[in-house]
C-alpha cells in the first residue's frame, strides 16, 4: 500500500514521516514516530487515553488520521515537560497522587494542560466537565481534580 508523506511539528520540533492513509494519528505517533506516551484505550474516542493537543485543540488521536497531521502542530505527553523540569500540571499530579496504574495519566495531563491553556481559572465544575472525556478506573477523580485546581492556582501565580 502506498504511503503518504506528512510534515508536522511535534512537541515543538519539525517532524516528517510516511504513513498509510488509514493509519490513525495515535498509531503514527506510537509506531512510526516512536512517541509511546499516548495510550490506546478504546480506539473509539470514548476514553481520552490518547489525548493530544493539535493546533491548540484537544483531540483524541485515535479519531484523527495521521495524514491529517500535515502542517499541524501537535503536543503529546512527551512535549509537556520542559526538558527535565516538569510542567506544573505534571508536578501537581505527583504531589496529589492523582494517578494509580498510570494508563490514563498521559491523557489526563494533556487534557488538563489544554484546559488551563484555554481557561487559566476554571471552576471545579468546569474542570470536571472538561475532563469528562477522560476515563479512569482507579483514582476516583477527586485527587485528579485537586491536582488540576492546584496546578491552575500555581500557574496563575497564587500561593497555595
Amino acid at each position: 500500500m502506498a504511503k503518504t508523506y506528512v510534515s508536522a511539528t511535534i512537541n515543538g520540533e519539525s517532524s516528517e514521516f510516511l504513513c498509510e492513509t488509514q493509519q490513525t494519528l495515535l498509531d503514527v505517533l506510537r509506531d512510526v514516530v516512536g512517541l509511546t506516551g499516548s495510550k490506546e484505550g478504546c480506539a473509539s474516542g470514548d476514553c481520552g487515553a490518547c489525548s493530544v493537543i493539535m493546533d491548540g485543540r484537544l483531540v483524541c488521536s485515535c479519531l484523527v488520521l495521521g495524514v491529517e497531521a500535515e502542517g499541524q502542530s501537535i503536543t503529546t505527553i512527551e512535549g509537556i515537560a520542559q526538558g527535565e523540569k516538569l510542567h506544573p500540571v505534571q508536578q501537581k499530579f505527583l504531589e496529589h497522587a492523582a494517578l494509580q496504574c498510570g494508563f490514563c495519566t498521559p491523557g489526563l495531563i494533556v487534557a488538563t494542560k489544554a484546559l488551563l491553556d484555554e481557561n487559566p481559572n476554571p471552576t471545579e465544575t468546569e474542570a470536571r466537565y472538561w475532563l469528562a472525556g477522560n476515563l479512569c478506573r482507579c483514582t476516583g477523580y477527586d485527587k485528579v481534580i485537586r491536582a488540576v485546581m492546584d496546578a491552575a492556582a500555581e500557574m496563575r501565580g497564587e500561593t497555595v
